[in-house]
């Protein structure tokens, strides 16, 4: 590999092991038909400058790989380094990145199929008739997902900003009712203060359906929005948004008392997601930097 130091070469030169016996440098120069003297005057010459770049950039891959937490691929790292003011190739990031056994933490995320439910029919999908957002505060979108502690489920309810990907608010509760969401939106409400006629998506869930969470939603004049029956995919920004956080943080992992899950959620959405993660779909940049970018 070419970001092997020779120090390290010359120690696999030494001591490798054939047959439980160590072969010494005269044996395998012998075996590889090449004078001793050759060897060492390679050993002494400096690196190529190749191989020296390829050294240092292995370093920026590697602080980058680990300041993610380990969830980018290529793509990132490839847009951090040019963040940096980093000039390099996708498909050397890629090579380098192979070598240094470097991937993201991608786990096959499952969804757990809850029971047939017969949902309201009142309420549209406004979103359908709409461009994307222009502006922060045009438009935001919710859900909620479920993570286990020891042996039972917590649930997790999100508010984003579509524009930005920003998550707004977040709450970490034992029920899942109108009460526990229209906490969350009073908590993104305060943080924002959006002007009148912000549209407001979600599923036909009844946490968001209900009338304690829509009387909340007329108070500060916001428009309602649901999914069509039958059409998870018209809320796809939040279900990408939770396939993201089991891949990269719930997955694999034990969780023993909701204030351990709460401080790894805290960390990860408030200090990672929020301020460093690179979203492709907003021209690599975090949903902080996003908004500072757009004034």
């Amino acid at each position: 590999m070419a970001t092997v130091s020779r120090a390290g070469t010359s120690e696999r030169f030494g001591f490798i092991q054939k047959h439980g016996k160590q072969i010494g440098i005269s044996y395998l120069c012998h075996w590889l038909k090449i004078s001793r003297s050759g060897y060492y005057t390679w050993l002494d010459r400096p690196l190529s400058h190749l191989i020296s770049n390829n050294c240092n950039l292995s370093k920026k891959i590697i602080r980058i790989y680990h300041d993610s937490r380990g969830t980018y691929g290529s793509p990132r790292v490839h847009q951090a380094l040019k963040k940096q003011g980093v000039a390099v190739g996708k498909k050397r990031v890629e090579r380098l990145m192979r070598a240094l056994k470097l991937r993201a933490r991608v786990v096959k995320v499952t969804r757990r199929q809850p029971g047939l439910k017969r949902f309201k029919q009142r309420g549209k999908n406004l979103r359908l008739d709409l461009p994307a957002p222009q502006s922060v505060n045009q438009m935001w979108v919710a859900d909620i997902t479920y993570i286990k502690v020891k042996e039972s489920y917590k649930f997790l309810s999100v508010i984003m900003d579509l524009y930005s990907r920003r998550i707004l608010s977040w709450s970490l509760t034992h029920t899942r009712t109108t009460n526990d969401t229209a906490k969350v939106l009073n908590r993104a409400i305060r943080m924002r203060n959006p002007d009148p006629g912000l549209i407001f998506h979600t599923d036909r869930g009844i946490e968001f359906t209900g009338k304690g969470f829509r009387k909340v939603l007329k108070k500060h004049h916001m428009k309602p929005s649901v999914n069509r029956l039958g059409f998870c995919t018209d809320n796809g920004h939040m279900e990408s948004y939770f396939h993201s956080l089991k891949a990269e943080l719930i997955r694999g992992r034990t969780f023993n008392s909701m204030k351990e899950l709460r401080t790894a959620l805290n960390s990860y959405i408030n200090h990672f997601y929020n301020k460093k993660r690179l979203h492709s779909g907003i021209s690599y940049c975090s949903p902080v930097e996003y908004e500072m970018m757009s004034g």
